[in-house]
């Protein structure tokens, strides 16, 4: 496997004597309460990502404390990313976590340079932050602090409820930066998001967290996205999903049609053969060949059904592709009277 990318040579002086060399460690842990799931521990290079140049993307930095992700969403645009330690985007991706366990102390490090502009920070635009591992490893309340303490205004999008976790610090963290909050919730039918979603909360649990959140004060966006063609595109069904994320506070919704890119398409279209085999030509004339978006007659059909929808529960409507320009990082209400937000910021 290609773990080199992975690792640093690195000296533990605290370490029992003969112990002290932890020069590319990769140590790989299962545990009765995770099971099926195996954890490779690692020592990261860096913590702080580039975004690329070219990227629409309105932030410039990402932090990605895990690789791999036990939610096991099925259209997860970042299965692919596996391949690149020579595992499948499919099983490998749901179950071989690797653990960037030394990422708070480099990101220490990073964040003390000269050269840091203090730019916004995105958590959650690869793999989830707050998936199950977070729980065993707790590697997010030093991040928050971390880049909190350095003046980093940063941003958050999760599907995992464990963020509760972390609302008193977050609250604590936004009297010194801002931060955006925003939570991935795209299926309201139960049965449908135990099949495509398998190891993630419930739809209600994240509602819930999202109540909690604005509770806190925060500004919390939904991503109602990925839109599956012919599974959540209906009038009743998109309605349904308004009314409850209207019921839990949200302040807006983003939405956007499901994105097959080339590491994913394999593993959900084997789902789909499996689960709904009578929907297979249709996704191959939505999605042929080498296409990872719908066609764009149906994205306007789908804006042309959401957006009066998203305006009729009173939540402000964005798609995907336009959602990044006016979004901006918030603080708890009670704070914003003196805030002063940096350049626009979101997440992905």
């Amino acid at each position: 496997m290609r773990w080199q990318g992975q690792t640093i040579d690195d000296a533990d002086d605290a370490a029992l004597p003969g112990m002290e060399n932890r020069t590319g460690i990769v140590r790989s842990v299962t545990t009765p309460e995770f099971s099926g799931m195996t954890f490779h521990e690692v020592l990261a290079r860096s913590a702080l990502n580039k975004v690329p140049a070219g990227s629409r993307m309105p932030f410039s930095w990402t932090i990605n404390p895990y690789r791999g992700c036990s939610h096991a969403c099925v259209y997860c645009f970042a299965r692919g990313t596996h391949e690149y330690l020579d595992l499948d985007g499919g099983g490998d991706f749901d179950s071989q976590i690797v653990v960037k366990t030394n990422v708070a102390e480099v990101l220490a490090k990073e964040l003390r340079k000269g050269s840091w502009q203090h730019e916004s920070v995105a958590l959650g635009t690869n793999t989830d932050p707050y998936q199950r591992a977070e729980g065993r490893y707790k590697l997010m309340p030093d991040i928050i602090r971390t880049l909190a303490e350095s003046g980093t205004p940063l941003s958050i999008l999760t599907k995992g409820t464990l963020i509760r976790r972390d609302i008193p610090l977050l609250v604590d963290a936004a009297k010194h930066v801002p931060i955006d909050i925003q939570m991935s919730i795209a299926m309201y039918d139960d049965e449908l998001q135990h099949s495509i979603e398998p190891g993630t909360p419930s739809t209600q649990a994240r509602l819930d967290t999202v109540r909690a959140l604005t509770d806190a004060g925060f500004r919390v966006g939904v991503f109602l996205m990925p839109v599956l063609p012919h599974l959540t595109d209906s009038v009743e069904a998109i309605d349904h999903a308004l009314q409850r994320i209207d019921e839990s506070g949200a302040d807006h919704v983003i939405y956007g049609a499901l994105h097959l890119r080339a590491g994913v398409k394999p593993w959900f279209m084997q789902w789909l053969q499996r689960e709904h085999p009578e929907l297979m030509s249709s996704y191959r004339g939505l999605y042929p060949g080498a296409a990872s978006e719908a066609p764009k007659p149906y994205r306007q059909w789908l804006a042309k059904r959401v957006r009066p929808l998203i305006r009729a529960h009173g939540l402000e409507a964005r798609h995907s592709d336009d959602a990044y320009p006016s979004r901006r990082l918030t603080r708890p209400a009670a704070l914003r009277a003196t805030a002063v937000a940096p350049p626009a910021a979101t997440l992905f």
